[in-house]
């Protein structure tokens, strides 16, 4: 996967992160403090969520590399692309089921009360922390980005990619952050519409480029590395 690619990602699927973490950042304090505080803290807020996608890139991409030195780098591509593709066509009675699993809402409630604390708080620093929470908040949508990382089969290229997501999400959640006020629901539910969409489209993509057809970009090529060959002394 190349890795620019987590831009136009992060990017196409901004929308989605204004209905998920909207809330967190239309909660952000804004009360007795300039302008220019208000944009800064909203700048270090998301700052925080793109180092944090930085990291779990770093990791993913890493386990990715582990995966590639084995050949399975092909079979990877098309199984998550299938894994996001059933995750789309999923009835949403299973997917409350998922979200309902101890794991998870443990998870979640762990880290709202970690936000409630922050918000109180009311500094640069805390919001900064705010956004490196914010940023292993379970979401699908993440998942879908960490699978581009995986492909990368990196170390360096996943944490690039993740970064690179985290950027292109950057532009819709500022504006949320500052202008959430005027975001309704009925935009939230027109944004939750265009969502499965792009994820089937990702999907598509990823199991196009996991079929080895050669087309520049898309299905590229895979290269697989020459066996060591070891020399015998006699």
């Amino acid at each position: 996967m190349e890795v620019w690619t987590g831009f136009i990602v992060g990017l196409a699927g901004s929308l989605h992160c204004i209905g998920m973490c909207g809330p967190i950042a239309f909660a952000l304090p804004v009360s007795n403090q300039s302008n220019f505080k208000i944009m800064l803290g909203r700048v270090l807020y998301n700052l925080g969520r793109v180092v944090t996608y930085s990291i779990l890139g770093a990791l993913f991409g890493l386990f990715g590399s582990r995966l590639v030195l084995f050949g399975l780098q092909q079979h990877l591509s098309i199984g998550f692309g299938i894994i996001i593709m059933i995750y789309v066509f999923t009835p949403g009675k299973i997917k409350t089921k998922i979200a309902g699993t101890f794991f998870y809402k443990h998870a979640t409630a762990l880290l709202k009360s970690q936000f409630a604390k922050l918000l109180s708080v009311n500094s640069n620093s805390s919001l900064f922390t705010i956004g490196l929470l914010n940023g292993l908040l379970p979401c699908g949508f993440v998942y879908v980005g960490i699978a581009g990382a995986v492909s990368t089969g990196n170390f360096l290229s996943g944490s690039f990619y993740m970064a690179l997501f985290g950027l292109g999400t950057f532009p819709a959640m500022l504006a949320a952050s500052v202008f959430g006020k005027f975001i309704n629901i009925n935009l939230k539910r027109k944004i939750n519409r265009f969502v499965p969409v792009l994820a089937v489209v990702l999907a598509i993509l990823f199991i196009l480029r996991g079929m080895n057809l050669g087309i520049p970009y898309i299905s590229p090529k895979f290269v697989k590395a020459a066996p060591l060959q070891q020399e015998v002394c006699h």
